[in-house]
């Protein structure tokens, strides 16, 4: 077990749920791994097609986050298939809420699909919303990749912040 951490107050992480449940849980386990982000809370925002998942997803992060030495609640929230307004409506509502209660905020991208990323990061954007940190797990190869992310060698994945390459809050 990695040693224990306690979390700094004040992350929320918010993660999109699409095709891949595994995208996901790497991709959350790579934040914590390689940036030390400890969220006390993670919503996990998915489409209707994909909501099945989202119970294997938030049992995934718990697991992770136990290995961690933490456990931020987890919230799930499911959005009807392909609509770019709703996404970018919940989305920015979540972002508002956190904000409100003197969150830092993260999203992840990585599994999320193009409909909701796109609604999300364009309402977020529109409403001037203070994201801290925008993640996602770039992969240089999609073989043989749906297996948990210690077990993927690091040369083929870099989790990305966005925010961080685009000079932002610099």
């Amino acid at each position: 077990m990695i040693s224990p951490v306690t979390p700094v107050p004040g992350d929320a992480y918010i993660t999109l749920l699409g095709r891949s449940t595994w995208a996901l849980v790497n991709a959350y386990h790579a934040v914590l791994r390689e940036k030390g982000l400890r969220p006390e809370r993670v919503s996990i925002v998915t489409e209707e097609p994909y909501a099945g998942e989202a119970s294997t997803a938030a049992t995934a992060v718990r697991i992770v986050s136990g290995g961690y030495g933490f456990s931020p609640e987890i919230r799930v929230e499911v959005l009807p298939e392909a609509d770019f307004v709703r996404a970018g409506q919940t989305i920015r509502s979540l972002v508002e809420d956190f904000i409100r209660r003197g969150f830092d905020v993260a999203i992840d991208i990585t599994s999320g699909r193009k409909v909701t990323v796109a609604g999300a990061l364009i309402a977020v954007s529109l409403a001037g919303l203070d994201i801290r940190h925008i993640y996602y797990l770039s992969m240089k190869s999609t073989d043989d990749v749906a297996k948990p992310y210690m077990m993927i060698p690091h040369q083929v994945q870099k989790i990305r912040d966005i925010m961080e390459d685009a000079g932002a809050g610099q």
